[in-house]
């Protein structure tokens, strides 16, 4: 069901050596990017008329316009079942409680008497965001990407998600629904790359926006890269991945589970366990078979993930081999269950989120845990944060100084300038003391 990589017995190699012996699934932006950018061409020049287009041709629904009209909104919350809106209003809550604290303050800097530096931050003017409606549907992602926006104070907040022909071409009524509960009233029923286009240029119904976030499948990943310059972007998200570090002391049963968990999200989806327990790991592989047995999704999405390139069970000699092994893989959602999980999760470096423990499993981050689930994939947790207050918030420096501040380091100014051979920044300061710069 999965496969080893036996990593016991010889030193482990360093940087992208070790890195490329660890399993990955592919995911080719590039390929995918020459097939978009005809589409998002055509949303430039056609606006709405080809997003009506493309909902016939991708998602087979007839569209008469764009955006969702409120009405549909409440009726999608009035008809929410109520546990699922209590969960809802539960994900949102946590939400708000740990995006709120991060908030960022200005703060000056007094350099030297009569010279400052503030950093201000502002946040993002509009952003549109994007939440997935294909195998499955995900009104957790709405909730991960506007709370973060609100928090921020991003004003203008719009949504899309694909039209779905089991609800007359309107997006998933509970992706309305969060979408109702969160304030929400700009939604359009659009999907993938065109989606993506329509936030990056505007149409007719949908005016452009300065950023889009929000996890997609490869032509969402794709579309990004294709309007990177153009707009703010927060990843090219690729297919979901777990790594689960663990010991003798894990219970199989919990790591079967989890890695099962991420599987069914996607037949590209990666599960990976790292491990210096050959018993942990036979006990796994034998636990995978019952559960699997026992839930959904098996031959379309489950099976195909644990049997592929990007899933395999990493043999270590100790805890100390299995650090180096989950900070080169970077994993998007890293679990450490071993006996001192919170201070090995201290040591780690790369992951996008990190659970500890045995009561903490992936899925809890997922929805009520408070974190954000938009997270780095594909290894990018080496050098790239999930989605935060700060991804929608622009640092912004005011300098203000005084002339003797000025004075004070005019002739480094010059200095450094015809260092550079650039003799009118240099001249810019002399212009300010009749030409003649003081000296120290």
């Amino acid at each position: 069901m999965i496969s080893r990589i036996d990593l016991r017995g010889d030193a482990l190699p360093e940087g992208a050596a070790l890195r490329d012996l660890l399993p990955r699934a592919e995911l080719d932006v590039e390929a995918a990017l020459d097939k978009v950018r005809p589409i998002c061409e055509d949303v430039h020049h056609r606006g709405d008329a080809a997003l009506i287009d493309y909902a016939q041709r991708f998602d087979q629904v007839t569209l008469e316009r764009i955006r969702v009209p409120e009405a549909a909104l409440t009726r999608a919350l009035e008809e929410l079942d109520p546990a699922v809106r209590a969960a809802l209003e539960e994900s949102i809550s946590r939400a708000r409680t740990v995006h709120r604290a991060q908030r960022r303050t200005e703060h000056t800097t007094q350099v030297v008497p009569g010279g400052a530096v503030t950093e201000k931050w502002v946040p993002v003017e509009r952003v549109g965001l994007y939440a997935p409606g294909g195998r499955s549907v995900y009104p957790s992602s709405v909730v991960m990407n506007v709370v973060p926006a609100q928090e921020a104070g991003v004003e203008s907040i719009a949504l899309a998600s694909p039209p779905q022909a089991d609800f007359d071409g309107l997006p998933h009524p509970t992706i309305l629904a969060a979408c109702a509960l969160l304030g929400v009233d700009e939604v359009y029923a659009a999907g993938g790359a065109q989606a993506v286009a329509m936030f990056a240029y505007g149409t007719e119904s949908c005016a452009p926006a300065d950023m889009v976030t929000g996890p997609g499948n490869v032509w969402v990943a794709a579309a990004k890269r294709y309007f990177t310059g153009r707009i703010g972007i927060d990843a090219e998200a690729g297919p979901t991945e777990i790594a689960v570090l663990a010991d003798r002391t894990a219970d199989p049963v919990h790591v079967a589970a989890d890695l099962i968990s991420q599987a069914e999200h996607d037949p590209l989806a990666a599960a990976v366990l790292v491990t210096d327990s050959l018993d942990l790991a036979e006990a796994v592989e034998k636990e995978l078979a019952p559960q699997i047995a026992a839930t959904k999704h098996v031959e379309d999405r489950i099976e195909p993930a644990l049997r592929g390139r990007q899933s395999a069970i990493v043999l270590v000699d100790g805890m100390a081999e299995g650090l180096r092994v989950v900070d080169a893989y970077g994993a998007e959602h890293l679990e450490i269950q071993t006996a001192d999980a919170a201070a090995l999760a201290r040591r780690v470096r790369n992951a996008g989120a990190i659970f500890v423990g045995p009561y903490a499993p992936v899925s809890l981050g997922d929805y009520c845990a408070g974190s954000n689930h938009v997270l780095p994939t594909g290894g990018c947790a080496c050098h790239s944060s999930g989605l935060s207050v700060q991804s929608f918030l622009r640092g912004i420096h005011i300098v203000d100084y005084t002339r003797d501040a000025l004075a004070d380091v005019a002739h480094h100014v010059v200095a450094l300038a015809e260092a550079e051979d650039l003799p009118a920044h240099g001249a810019a300061v002399k212009a300010r003391f009749g030409w003649k710069v003081p000296t120290a």
